[in-house]
């Protein structure tokens, strides 16, 4: 019964623990200067045009399997 209730009190203290511990790395912390120029960066991406391909874009032709001879 004592090494029962033993274990129950280490259980809970593992799960009291456990939510203190809220440990972040400073990535996730927020940074002014960052934020500022990442919207900077943002807005000059928004303002220019966006092409996905030349104009004068080559097609691609597709490629011929080479047929297999049997003897």
């Amino acid at each position: 019964m004592k090494r029962c209730l033993t274990v129950g009190v280490v259980l809970a203290a593992l799960c009291a623990a456990s939510t203190f511990a809220q440990a972040r790395p400073p990535t996730v912390t927020n940074s002014p200067g960052y934020d500022a120029r990442l919207k900077e960066s943002r807005s000059q991406l928004g303002s220019s045009p966006t092409t996905t391909a030349p104009v004068n874009a080559p097609v691609a032709q597709p490629k011929r399997s080479k047929k297999k001879h049997t003897n």
